[in-house]
């Protein structure tokens, strides 16, 4: 997140949250921290937003309606009433308490907080920040003894990884706030409490949701679907993923059909790109429109994930930018071994 250091901090609460169905407790802190220290201040401020993506956003959701969802109603009286911050906190710790049942839950801190001056897009707002802390780091600690220096070891937070957050700006109160999630552990749909017990939102249907959910899509298809149902060489799917990232990064707007015509090209495997698209958006309950204008923020966050490398056992890596053509696959009987060969016109 950027403009982090024009953020003020205004208040923020710790509960201990543990898991019950491992008799685990539930303890709540009398009073908010005194934030009497700029250099204290300006580290949680860190730790708390700096993991957040603000181009990704979620908003609060309810199968009945929004007024009913119970973290939508907590924020909103924060919001309201900040003098309502320690009591609203106390109902949100006991409500992800009451959702922290799976065996793989771990206990950790709930921090509540609220910030001024958050950016969002080219203006600022109000936030309240819901982080967890699950995770601990063993450090060594060196304290002075007599004429001497000890160590120790001691365990604590790494202030560079946020375990859970959820941030609420102060916007589009009814269609659900503008959230952002941030969630680096329990990723197994079964353990996604987080995201979709506690704070039961979902994507919104932006731009950047649009192209980084078509890219994800993308490469698990290429990745499983297409490597599985049509047997295909490593070095034709690194192509399709190739042709795939050509396309989003050249392109101003996507369309299903032109990238059905100009990517994928085979009929066949449009019908199954259709059919597994079909499947991963009921899976994950939202649907990605077939024409957008395409993100670039999306697209340079995906680009990390399409790794156009063929791993030839032990020995080589290929990275492949393009020209497939260029490329002879074949098995050598006399070696007795695979190999490929590369055409090229210069070395660096």
């Amino acid at each position: 997140m950027t403009g982090i250091e024009n953020v003020t901090l205004q208040q923020v609460i710790v509960h201990k949250v543990g898991n019950p169905s491992r008799n685990e407790e539930l303890k709540f802190s009398a009073n908010a921290l005194t934030l009497n220290d700029d250099v204290v201040s300006a580290m949680l401020t860190k730790y708390f937003l700096s993991p957040f993506n603000e181009n990704e956003h979620y908003h609060f959701t309810h199968l009945s309606d929004l007024s009913m969802n119970e973290v939508y109603n907590y924020v909103t009286n924060i919001f309201e009433d900040s003098k309502s911050f320690n009591e609203e906190s106390i109902k949100i710790a006991s409500f992800l308490y009451s959702k922290s049942t799976h065996v793989k839950v771990k206990e950790g801190e709930l921090y509540v907080a609220v910030f001024d001056n958050v950016m969002l897009g080219n203006e600022t707002h109000k936030a309240i920040g819901l982080f967890k802390s699950e995770t601990k780091e063993t450090f060594l600690k060196v304290f002075p003894h007599g004429q001497s220096w000890e160590v120790i070891q001691d365990e604590g937070i790494d202030i560079n990884k946020l375990d859970k957050g959820c941030l609420i700006f102060n916007t589009n109160q009814n269609e659900g706030y503008t959230v952002c999630v941030v969630d680096k552990t329990n990723k197994q749909n079964d353990t996604r409490y987080w995201i979709t017990d506690f704070l039961q939102v979902e994507p919104t249907a932006n731009d950047y949701h649009n192209t980084d959910q078509y890219l994800g899509l993308c490469k698990l298809f290429i990745d499983n679907e297409y490597a599985e149902k049509f047997d295909v060489s490593k070095s034709d799917q690194v192509d399709l993923m190739n042709r795939s990232m050509e396309y989003f990064k050249t392109k101003d707007q996507f369309n299903i059909q032109e990238f059905a015509e100009e990517v994928i090209h085979h009929p066949e495997v449009v019908d199954t790109f259709m059919e597994y698209k079909q499947q991963y958006q009921k899976s994950r309950n939202f649907e990605i429109e077939d024409e957008f204008d395409i993100n670039l923020s999306a697209v340079k966050k995906q680009d990390k994930n399409f790794k156009s490398v063929i791993k030839l056992d032990k020995n080589f890596h290929l990275y492949i930018h393009g020209r497939k053509d260029l490329m002879e696959k074949g098995y050598d009987e006399m070696v007795g071994k695979k190999f490929y060969k590369l055409y090229y016109e210069e070395e660096s």
